[in-house]
C-alpha cells in the first residue's frame, strides 16, 4: 500500500511538473547571421505560449516587426496597431508582430512576465502576434543598428531577415505613408 501511495504521488509530481513546464517561456535564441544591419535569427515564446523563431516562423512575406525595450513603450506601440491592422486587411502578404525585448533572466522571471502580459491581453490576435525577446539586447540593437532603448522601433523585413523600410517612435502620418510606398513598391 504504501508503495502504492509513492507511486501515486511521483505520478503526481511528475505530471505536474509537465503541465507546468508548458508555461515556461524557454530561453531566447540569438543568431547574427550577417554583418550589415538584419534582422538576425532569434526566437521566443508568444503569449500564447508557443515557441517561434524569427525570420523562419513569420507568417507574411512583409513582416511589421515594432520592437520595444521598456513597458512605458506599450503606449508607442498601441498608436501603430491601428494603421498596422488597416495595412494587414489591404496588403496581402502583411502581418505585423510587437517583440517586446528584454535582457536574458531565469525562468520563473520569464513566466512571470509573461504570464502577466497574457492576462492583460485578451485579444487573441494580439496575443499570437507578440512575442517576448529574453536576449543579449545588445546584440540584437547591433543586428538591427538600434542606437538605445529609449523608443520604439519598427522595421519591414521579409522572410529572410532584410531590412525593407525601418522607423521608430509613435504613429505619425508621415511614417505611415512611407511604409505604405515601401509595400507599393515592393508589389510592383
Amino acid at each position: 500500500m504504501l508503495f502504492l501511495r509513492t507511486v501515486f504521488v511521483f505520478g503526481l509530481i511528475i505530471g505536474g511538473m509537465g503541465l507546468a513546464w508548458q508555461f515556461f517561456p524557454g530561453k531566447s535564441k540569438l543568431l547574427l547571421t550577417r554583418t550589415e544591419p538584419h534582422f538576425p535569427v532569434v526566437s521566443g515564446n508568444n503569449l500564447d505560449r508557443q515557441e517561434l523563431e524569427f525570420p523562419r516562423d513569420f507568417a507574411g512575406e512583409h513582416n511589421l516587426v515594432i520592437v520595444a525595450f521598456q513597458q512605458y513603450h506599450q503606449l508607442k506601440v498601441n498608436t501603430w496597431i491601428p494603421f498596422a491592422q488597416e495595412t494587414e486587411a489591404s496588403f496581402p502578404g502583411f502581418v505585423y508582430y510587437e517583440l517586446p525585448t528584454i535582457s536574458a533572466m531565469p525562468t520563473l522571471s520569464r513566466t512571470f512576465i509573461n504570464e502577466g502580459m497574457r492576462a492583460g491581453i485578451p485579444d487573441q490576435t494580439a496575443r499570437e502576434r507578440t512575442v517576448t525577446l529574453y536576449l543579449n539586447k545588445q546584440g540584437f540593437k547591433t543586428a538591427l543598428a538600434i542606437p538605445n532603448e529609449k523608443d520604439i522601433y519598427l522595421f519591414l523585413v521579409d522572410r529572410d531577415g532584410s531590412i525593407l523600410w525601418q522607423s521608430s517612435g509613435d504613429y505619425t502620418p508621415d511614417k505611415a505613408a512611407g511604409l505604405l510606398q515601401a509595400l507599393q513598391e515592393l508589389r510592383k
